[in-house]
């Protein structure tokens, strides 16, 4: 028999940034130190948004990190070099108002489409998610705004939100990198 203990999940923070480097894992580096997190250790967790956690603020968050440290975290990170080209990351959560119901996070990473685009992307993802979840019986096919009203119908009222960063790519060529970040503080 085991005794574990599992830590109490404090709350979350999100975090932005991007980096433009000569290799792809320079710029990723660099994107995660302008996002604050780079100098600790990422351990990537797959979306699931604990019972009870709160959202903090960022500085809040980042205040409270040290150098080397382990987070937890859900991480969305986009690389190309194609001179001028549009490259987006962006995370989206999904919860219900009580906050006893786990909700959930995504990731959403694309070439080519505007930051508010995939951040609708990711938004969407964790709304069906949690709907799904809950037994709410809906088409994925249906824009997002007509399973909102479905949604509500059936007594859930499901909140949602999504961060994005994106920027166009070196115009020379150099490795571009954005990301978003879900950042879990235990």
């Amino acid at each position: 028999q085991f005794n574990v203990s599992i830590p109490l999940i404090q709350p979350e923070f999100s975090s932005l940034g991007f980096g433009i480097g000569n290799s792809e894992s320079i710029s990723l580096l660099l994107a995660l130190r302008n996002a604050g997190i780079g100098t600790c250790n990422i351990a990537e967790v797959n979306g699931i948004l604990p019972p009870e956690c709160k959202a903090i603020r960022r500085v809040k968050g980042l205040a409270e990190l040290k150098p080397g440290q382990v987070i937890h975290g859900v991480l969305a990170a986009m690389s190309d070099h194609e001179p001028n080209r549009l490259v987006s990351a962006a995370i989206g959560w999904a919860w219900t108002p009580d906050r006893i119901q786990h909700g959930y996070i995504s990731k959403y990473l694309s070439a080519g489409q505007t930051g508010k685009k995939a951040g609708d992307c990711a938004e969407d993802s964790a709304a069906t998610m949690l709907a799904s979840t809950l037994g709410i019986k809906f088409n994925p096919e249906t824009a997002w705004q007509a399973r909102e009203e479905i949604y509500k119908a059936a007594g859930q009222n499901i909140r949602t939100s999504r961060v994005f960063r994106s920027q166009k790519c070196d115009k020379n060529g150099l490795w571009t990198t954005v990301v978003a970040a879900a950042v879990f503080m235990s």
